[in-house]
């Protein structure tokens, strides 16, 4: 798309979408959103970033279960299934916007900045939302210039580095994967019972054709399976793979549909019960790709991908654009501890969030690395918050078990970078270990 065009359909998006905001009612949520990213006495060197793509539809096409969930109709989209929507594209040009004036006002990016050589970096999956979200940001990133979004395999396939596929399979592997699965998330998948009477009440599913026809008639706590397909994302079956469709249908529908009535079909439900309904989504994303015999696998191209970003001299910011997976496999092969996201009803990865890899440099020059969550809480999401400085997104700082701090809450460049080539191993010694 020319960049003349992309700007006036930014344009006429946020326009249009803050129309739509300010004339319906909205809940409103005073959400701390931490500090920027900054440290003082430090100077920023660079910055690496795994996104996530902003709202898009539900990925169910027309006439599959989820419209057969429920006797209501889900939210008129923008956009076709799994597609960026506009709403998605105006939030994102939010994001890069706040993401120019925090470089800006770090001193990495001039005013105006033109990128030379390799200093930028734009690098997005084949998919129609991790494209749309790639271009959205990088024209706010940077306006004045003409950068492309990197894509690498053909349109609407999915690219080997942001594919939680696995690659590897043997019978003991699978068990063991399994085994550690349940393990992890088996009490998880058990405590799904109010969270499952919820959405059904959400969904008025007694009444809808699935539950009337006998073809889908109750969410039970017991019937999670688990399947591995060489070069295919792990399969799952089972109420869970059910419950998931709703209930991505739903958090996505809330924060398209800016009336909090209409957007739970006439339920007026709190923030903690947004967050039971998108428990669900959250089980599924642990139990199918966060466990780490998993994660080391499916995220291992992708590991691979962010150590050679952080370890290129001439690259001054780099934006790598995928999906949830991504984020969660990323974290969990690099055994990040436990967080928890402020004004979030996902508690992993939300829409559009970043998980950002800051180095900074002392007036030694020696190199430090810390690593942030970035994302536009429910609030921001709902309302399209214009961002900038002041009103930024919410940061949450991330820690890595194996790893020491300094007293200013960095780590050292080549310990983090050695801590994530040993991620990188980790394959290999899976693949050798169960072979």
């Amino acid at each position: 798309m020319r960049r003349s065009n992309l700007f006036s359909l930014v344009s006429l998006s946020i326009v249009t979408i803050l129309t739509s905001c300010q004339s319906a009612s909205a809940i409103k949520v005073p959400f701390d959103t931490g500090e920027n990213i900054k440290v003082n006495g430090y100077t920023l060197r660079q910055a690496v970033v795994l996104s996530r793509h902003n709202i898009r539809s539900p990925l169910s096409e027309p006439g599959s279960i989820l419209n057969r969930l429920t006797p209501h109709s889900w939210y008129p989209w923008s956009s076709k299934a799994g597609e960026l929507s506009l709403k998605g594209g105006a939030l994102e040009t939010e994001m890069g916007h706040y993401f120019r004036k925090w470089l800006e006002d770090s001193k990495l990016f001039p005013l105006n900045y033109h990128p030379s050589g390799e200093e930028v970096r734009i690098y997005a999956n084949a998919k129609q939302r991790t494209i749309a979200t790639a271009n959205y940001f990088s024209t706010a990133l940077l306006p004045s210039a003409d950068i492309d979004v990197e894509v690498k395999v053909p349109y609407d396939t999915m690219d080997p580095v942001f594919n939680p596929q696995m690659t590897f399979l043997s019978d003991s592997y699978i068990k063991a994967a399994k085994d550690e699965i349940f393990a992890n998330y088996g009490d998880d998948i058990e405590g799904l019972k109010d969270e499952y009477a919820l959405l059904k009440d959400v969904l008025s599913f007694k009444k809808s054709e699935a539950y009337l026809s006998g073809e889908f008639t109750d969410f039970r706590l017991d019937d999670t399976e688990l399947e591995y397909v060489m070069n295919r994302e792990p399969i799952m079956s089972g109420s869970l793979s059910i419950g998931v469709l709703a209930s991505d249908a739903l958090v996505l529908q809330h924060y398209e549909e800016i009336d909090n009535a209409k957007s739970a079909f006439g339920k007026n439900l709190s923030f903690k019960q947004w967050q039971d309904i998108c428990r669900i989504k959250d089980t599924y994303m642990k139990v199918n790709f966060f466990s780490p015999l998993v994660s080391l696998m499916v995220a291992h191209p992708l590991l691979e991908e962010i150590e050679k970003e952080l370890t290129n001299d001439e690259r001054k910011f780099s934006f790598l654009c995928g999906h949830d997976s991504n984020l969660g496999t990323l974290l969990t092969s690099l055994d990040v501890k436990e967080y928890e996201l402020v004004g979030s009803v996902e508690s992993e990865t939300p829409i559009g969030s970043k998980v950002v890899f800051s180095t900074f440099s002392n007036i030694h020059d020696e190199e430090f690395v810390r690593a942030d969550l970035v994302y536009q809480n429910v609030d921001y999401l709902r309302n399209v918050t214009l961002l900038d400085l002041d009103t930024h997104p919410s940061v949450t700082p991330l820690y890595f078990n194996g790893l020491t701090m300094n007293e200013d809450g960095l780590y050292r460049k080549d310990e983090f970078v050695s801590h994530l080539h040993n991620s990188v191993l980790e394959y290999d010694r899976i693949v050798e270990r169960y072979s």
